[in-house]
């Protein structure tokens, strides 16, 4: 089927619905009819997985009676109204009801394939945005993304469990790509504000004028409250909270500070820095850092969680895998050494990628794990890890490191290396004279 959503069609006329079915059951679609708007409502749900095609005419409740019912019930579901020759003020009432649109009879069938196309690409992102919601809300779900076994991440999901529960304000810290974002939802959603207004605005993405009206301004008849005020009763996440400018810092200490203990609203603020010497400490004002990092949470680093790196991988190639239709890759134990000995300066988000990039490469039956790595790290340009060494001398260390090994198995055969780790001639070269490695040294006496 080239879409899984379904299409129900709602005609009083067998041959009408027949024909529908057939045309768009030809195009791809799996469609179910109905002879009557009272047999549709008792199998279509708030959640119904598609979209419904019915009849404007119909005995017994009528199309526009059935529109109504249907918006009632979930007024995001699309329904195509077909109406007949004339009946364009009927048409324009159902569009105000809610229709997705109309088709006029007769109608060409090319057109409601069109309609159909639109319609349930609109479903699926509501499906779709109603499942994340439901999935950030279920604490139990979210705890599961939490993947590893490593003493890290047992240590991690401990703090999430306990601040979560304490319910005063929080700071998170880590490098880019360590999932500071799905920590901070999961803190909303075991703690006792699960089920209230979880309100999310990055720092970094907004000039200092549209922060302050977005954050903290009155507003006119008519606009959005402030989000402190949305989020009130709940929780609100600023994400790069360092590049609040210092005077809405003020503010938000003002807000913090009238709202007492506990706190109204929970403010959760997510530090992510990459500034060499420079930590939350120093890009935050003193006194609003001390009133967020009473509780912290600092996300580990991919490279200090072992074994995770592998369960990880495994498991974002077995997703890729399906998807694309694909084996997902199998890891060698040499590839599996090259996996927990990288840098991964772009943490988990990085290894996503990776996943990603191996289960095409292994699609095309090409390329190396190895390749990939090498060709990641060396895109992340100067980089600062959380323990203050620029990420540069780890991926010097694993660059040296996978030449060396590649070489040695290869017994010294450039050709081999070349192709093992997809490095031209020059590049290859260059990197053995950076890293004082001698041919010679694996040729076999």
């Amino acid at each position: 089927m080239a879409n899984a959503l379904k299409i129900a069609i709602v005609d009083d006329e067998q041959d009408m619905r027949q024909s529908i079915s057939q045309w768009l059951a030809l195009s791809g679609y799996d469609t179910e009819t109905f002879a009557s708007a009272e047999d549709a409502l008792k199998g279509i749900g708030n959640d119904y997985p598609g979209i419904v095609v019915s009849d404007i005419k119909m005995p017994g409740m009528d199309g526009m009676a059935f529109l109504k019912r249907l918006m009632s019930q979930d007024s995001t579901l699309p329904v195509i109204m077909i109406t007949g020759h004339g009946d364009v003020p009927m048409a324009v009432e159902a569009m105000r009801v809610g229709a997705f649109d109309f088709l006029e009879k007769p109608f060409n069938p090319e057109r409601m394939t069109q309609l159909a196309k639109r319609a349930t690409i609109s479903r699926r992102l509501t499906l779709d945005n109603r499942a994340l919601r439901r999935e950030l809300s279920d604490g139990a779900a979210l705890m599961k993304k939490l993947i590893g076994s490593s003493p890290v991440m047992e240590r991690l999901r401990e703090d999430i469990l306990d601040l979560g529960q304490a319910d005063g304000h929080v700071l998170i810290d880590g490098e880019t790509g360590t999932g500071k974002t799905l920590t901070a939802h999961a803190l909303h959603a075991v703690g006792p504000r699960a089920g209230k207004k979880f309100v999310t605005l990055s720092c970094a993405a907004f000039d200092e004028a549209s922060l302050a009206k977005k954050l903290f301004d009155p507003v006119e008849e008519g606009e959005e409250l402030p989000l402190v005020e949305q989020a009130r009763g709940g929780t609100l996440v600023l994400e790069d909270i360092e590049a609040l400018p210092g005077t809405l810092q003020a503010r938000l200490l003002q807000v913090i500070n009238e709202q007492g203990t506990p706190a109204e609203t929970r403010i959760i603020a997510i530090c992510n820095t990459q500034e060499q010497d420079k930590t939350c400490e120093d890009l935050i004002r003193a006194d609003l850092y001390y009133r967020l990092a009473a509780m912290k949470i600092t996300l580990p680093p991919l490279r200090q969680r072992g074994e995770d790196i592998l369960t990880l991988f495994n498991r974002f190639g077995e997703q890729f895998g399906e998807e694309y239709g694909s084996d997902a890759p199998q890891v060698a134990a040499q590839e599996a050494a090259q996996l927990l000995q990288a840098p991964w300066p772009g943490n988990i988000r990085q290894l996503i990628n990776v996943a990603e990039r191996a289960v095409l490469q292994n699609r095309r039956g090409s390329g190396s794990i190895a390749s990939l790595l090498m060709a990641d790290n060396a895109e992340m340009g100067p980089v600062i890890t959380t323990e203050g060494k620029p990420l540069k001398e780890y991926v010097e260390a694993f660059e040296r490191m996978l030449i060396d090994n590649t070489m040695r198995r290869h017994k010294g055969s450039i050709a081999s290396v070349m192709d093992e780790l997809c490095l031209p001639r020059r590049t290859l070269n260059e990197k053995m004279a950076k890293y004082g490695l001698q041919r010679a040294d694996y040729v076999a006496g």
